[in-house]
């Protein structure tokens, strides 16, 4: 049998996919799974959930007029497919690399990315919003907002909120559920895929709205009848009773993997001339097609480079421990001393290193899933309770729960511990993960302790403190990626509540740090030294409450104070400038520089390149320090970036 002519190479746009067979549509999916293999070899990121929705991908962008019909992925981890058929395949393998394609969908990179994502279950409420938008604007080719969604991201509660509104309204919307792990559906198959074929087909739909026109005539009581038991006889037959009962005309489950199914399905349902929400519900496969991925899903949701062969990951050379694995370490040598400690996490279990934390105490660990509002406010329950909950998500997904944090928490003055991994910038996840607003949003919490270790080992301590903390609420931050390489105590010690350390004393210049850009305030000392200006370092340790009395004694004797964190304007900075003009410092002369991150969002890239666009590095805190000293700096010298 001859070879098969490549079909990938003559797409360079999804229209290019419309006059394809469904054979040749079946072939190309087998060369874009290929494709999004070999990529993610070489760039990383997220490779079992594109896998798991190759040929969901293909099927939607032949069947619908993309970018006119807007297509929406949740999270957008599932995007990669999507990017290389819709213009990018050129840049595909710049993803997640400096200054390349960046690992969601994101507007201003394509037409084709209507909305930009990184956090989930937003793709319900925008695709809402599009949809009441083409209605108002009375389209004469209404065009289709299609969301597609994933059983994980079903766990939110935002979800549930969009779907009700959308099956109030009764605009014309069709969400896709891309059930990969729940096992909501009955077994997929043949009388499935029948089924989904004739409620989604013209002729059942045209009858369906006869018989409700026709019920409309009968008594009130008994058209309600009529119309529940339409709506349960098709649940009972598909499992979609749940998302009826929202307003939803539920279709499937259907295989996502089979295109024989996929399309007619989507043909009948862009062909449709009911205004009202459609779930389509496909079951999927994350890692399909790529052996080694299939088998270990949770290793291959996110990857980075590896062997195409082999599946064998790239593994970087052994250093120090990250931060994640010490603040496991933490925890577990803090709940063997108090059995009334427990962990609280939303979906990020093994990212948050609580999974050890469960292989060790499997009874005190919940996984609420991606539900961050409910986690907050489950471990204000429990602490009402006399339990010492310690509710560990990242600094950018506690966002989420903001509104539960200041009423369920911060109100009530319960003593739930967050611990926000991720904060700062996070390299290759870019500006949605980075955890740049956590000391702004926590700074005004009354009674709140915030501390942010600047090591390893301060990160122990500042476990321990926490676990000591029973009378208010309190959170420690710190950051992805690995430790200084410190030596770590068995077990962390308990530090007193808002005093900071000195670290090095000096004269002219005062550099307090807080959390790990104190390894840079230490390197700038020394090239400060070097220059003939000695300089005091010193670690906040807390944000709240501040060390007055440490922030006095370095105004009265140096003429510069410095301070740092990676954090946007409006937190440790601003509160050490609040008590600064308070007590009078800013008149007796002191030269104040707030260092930190820029007023605008940091694209991904490396962690070092991040810091240096940032302006966080050693050499940017000697020119803050010399500029400010009114000493002359040299041409070539470090340029303070843009704010």
């Amino acid at each position: 049998m001859a070879p098969k002519t490549p079909l990938l190479d003559r797409v360079t746009i999804p229209a290019d996919l419309r006059n394809f067979s469904a054979d040749q549509l079946k072939q190309l999916a087998d060369e874009l799974r290929a494709e999004t293999v070999d990529t993610v070899s070489t760039t990383g990121g997220h490779l079992g959930s594109s896998l798991g929705v190759v040929e969901l991908t293909v099927a939607i962008h032949a069947v619908f007029n993309t970018p006119r019909d807007r297509l929406i992925w949740d999270v957008g981890h599932q995007c990669y497919p999507h990017k290389i058929l819709t213009g990018r395949r050129d840049r595909i393998r710049t993803l997640r690399q400096p200054g390349g394609l960046s690992g969601f969908t994101r507007r201003s990179e394509s037409e084709y990315d209507p909305f930009g994502a990184a956090h989930s279950s937003t793709s319900i409420s925008a695709g809402l919003g599009m949809a009441v938008a083409r209605d108002l604007k009375h389209e004469a080719d209404p065009r289709h907002v299609i969301a597609v969604i994933g059983d994980g991201s079903m766990s939110a509660g935002m979800a549930y909120e969009a779907m009700n509104n959308a099956g109030a309204r009764r605009s014309k919307l069709l969400v896709i559920l891309n059930d990969n792990d729940m096992s909501i559906a009955p077994p997929v198959g043949a009388m499935s895929a029948y089924l989904s074929k004739l409620i989604s087909s013209r002729s059942f739909l045209s009858m369906r709205d006869f018989a409700a026109k026709m019920a409309k005539r009968f008594p009130r009581q008994l058209e309600r009848t009529v119309r529940r038991a339409e709506e349960y006889a098709r649940g009972i037959l598909t499992g979609g009773t749940l998302f009826e009962e929202l307003g939803f005309y539920y279709v499937g489950p259907i295989d996502g993997h089979n295109l024989d199914h996929l399309l007619p399905v989507l043909r009948n349902l862009r062909d449709s001339d009911a205004a009202e929400p459609v779930l389509l519900h496909v079951v999927t496969q994350k890692g399909k097609g790529y052996a080694p991925a299939e088998a270990a899903a949770d290793k291959y949701h996110g990857v980075s480079k590896f062997n195409v062969v082999t599946g064998e990951q790239k593994k970087a050379p052994p250093g120090p421990p990250t931060y994640t694995a010490v603040f496991a370490k933490a925890l577990i040598s803090e709940a063997e001393a108090d059995p009334n400690i427990v962990a609280v996490t939303a979906a990020m279990s093994p990212g948050t290193g609580l999974d050890k934390f469960e292989a060790k105490f499997p009874t005190r660990m919940f996984d609420v899933g991606i539900a961050e509002q409910h986690a907050v406010t489950f471990a204000a329950g429990m602490a009402t309770e006399g339990l010492k909950p310690f509710c560990a998500i990242y600094s950018t997904f506690l966002q989420r729960g903001y509104d539960q944090l200041v009423h369920d928490v911060v109100l009530q003055n319960l003593p739930v511990r967050f611990c926000m991994d991720r904060a700062g910038l996070v390299g290759a996840d870019g500006a949605t993960h980075a955890g740049a607003y956590d000391l702004c949003f926590l700074g005004p919490m009354p009674n709140m302790v915030i501390m942010a270790p600047s090591d390893e080992a301060e990160l122990m301590h500042a476990v321990a403190t926490a676990a000591a903390i029973d009378d208010r609420p309190s959170a420690f931050r710190y950051p992805r990626g690995e430790g200084v390489g410190l030596e770590l105590p068995a077990r962390g010690s308990v530090l007193e509540l808002g005093k900071g350390r000195i670290i090095r004393e000096g004269s002219s210049v005062a550099i307090l740090a807080l959390g790990p850009r104190l390894f840079e305030a230490k390197q700038a000392a020394d090239e400060l030294a070097a220059r003939g200006f000695t300089a005091t370092v010193a670690d906040a340790r807390f944000m709240k409450p501040l060390d007055t009395g440490l922030l006095d004694q370095l105004a009265r004797h140096h003429e510069v104070l410095i301070t740092i964190e990676d954090g946007a304007a409006g937190g440790f900075g601003a509160a050490v400038a609040q008590h600064l003009a308070w007590t009078g410092a800013f008149d007796r002369g002191l030269k104040f520089r707030p260092m930190t991150l820029p007023d605008r969002l940091i694209d991904h890239n490396t962690p070092a390149a991040q810091l240096i666009d940032a302006g966080l590095t050693a050499k940017h805190i000697v020119t803050h320090a010399l500029t400010a000293l009114g000493v002359d700096l040299a041409p070539g010298f470090v340029a303070i970036p843009a704010q």
